[in-house]
């Protein structure tokens, strides 16, 4: 390619990146008119079942070159700016910066949004729950390590509605500024520790683990001493000067944490969502599998169970699932009704839009 033949490429880059800007422009006038109407009427600024839609029509019209995931996020971004036109939103999530709750929030929300952070996941929920943020970003599963208790246990104690939900892609990292071969102790958050146990036992035997309550606040331990690692986030160790020592030290590839979008709201049908009920059985035989066989009786398929002690007598449990309906279904409501037969309580926390693709 001769030089006069780049030149003409990127002077219709140039004229593409002007019309696009205006176009831009254009979208953004729009939307301050949605955003006047959206406040005179007390419609809520973020709702999933529309994010949903708009996703899926634009990754619908992509032909390419660019790829379904960068799409997606050149939209979510564009949506993080039309919320800030709108309606400036605050979203909580498990401090500090450059922990993986941080960086799940941003890539859902965008870079437009305020993120406050919160030291606990408990937190998180009572600064939604009190009207201190417009919602909270927390973790609930893992595909390696399992169901993250802190957030079970919130539901119980909090008045808040599970609004949306978001898979992000985790890599862990091993930080330090020293040697490898000086390292004296590795810090992280335990679930964290758990997706990396086997790399672990393998890499580091004899070296003393330390639990602690985010792995960017890990990070940052190991920022002061240079025979402490942490296992954590790239964004962590640009955060707090840290050096990646190894890349990728979870023990599956496909490390896939799930989180919920907290919110005093309720999300409208999507056409494709899901539902988590929280219950507790009478104390009574076969009382947990006549629950299970209200939602089997209905047609609805059961996609997660996890169960916790109830926090108010022993052995006493409260159980947690997520049914493939949206709670304004009338499947689903009758599901509810029979199941309530067999229960001390039960409560839907939420319905909501399946995420699609991985962030």
């Amino acid at each position: 390619m001769s030089e006069t033949n780049l030149d003409d490429l990127r002077q219709q880059i140039d004229t593409l990146d002007t019309t696009l800007v205006e176009l831009l422009s254009e979208r953004a006038n729009v939307v301050v008119k949605i955003g006047k109407f959206k406040r005179d009427s007390e419609t809520p600024i973020y709702a999933p079942h529309r994010e949903r839609a708009v996703l899926d029509k634009v990754l619908a019209a992509n032909n390419g070159p660019l790829s379904d995931k960068t799409i997606e996020a050149i939209y979510r971004e564009l949506m993080s700016g039309s919320f800030q036109i709108e309606k400036p939103l605050a979203i909580a999530y498990l401090a500090p910066r450059g922990s993986f709750s941080h960086i799940a929030a941003i890539r859902h929300f965008g870079s437009s949004v305020e993120c406050i952070g919160a030291q606990t996941i408990e937190s998180v929920f009572r600064e939604v729950a009190v009207g201190h943020c417009n919602y909270g970003l927390v973790p609930y599963e893992n595909s390696t390590s399992g169901s993250i208790t802190d957030t079970l246990d919130a539901f119980q104690k909090h008045d808040v509605s599970i609004y949306a939900e978001a898979l992000i892609d985790i890599r862990h990292n091993l930080l330090c500024n020293g040697p490898k071969e000086q390292i004296t102790h590795i810090a992280s958050k335990p679930q964290v520790i758990a997706q990396c146990r086997q790399w672990l036992h393998a890499m580091f035997p004899h070296v003393e683990i330390v639990e602690t309550i985010s792995s960017a606040a890990a990070v940052q331990k190991a920022s002061s001493n240079d025979t402490t690692a942490a296992i954590g986030s790239e964004p962590a160790g640009i955060e707090y000067g840290v050096e990646i020592s190894m890349k990728n030290v979870q023990d599956r590839d496909e490390n896939i944490t799930r989180f919920l979008v907290l919110s005093k709201e309720t999300a409208e049908p999507s056409g494709d969502d899901k539902s988590t009920i929280m219950f507790t059985t009478k104390h009574e035989p076969g009382a947990l599998v006549d629950v299970l066989a209200s939602f089997r009786d209905k047609g609805i398929n059961l996609s997660h169970i996890d169960k916790r002690p109830s926090g108010k007598t022993n052995w006493d449990y409260t159980f947690y699932i997520d049914a493939d309906a949206h709670q304004s279904e009338e499947s689903l409501q009758i599901a509810v009704k029979t199941a309530s037969e067999y229960c001390q309580s039960i409560e839907v926390l939420g319905s909501y839009p399946r995420a699609g693709q991985i962030l």
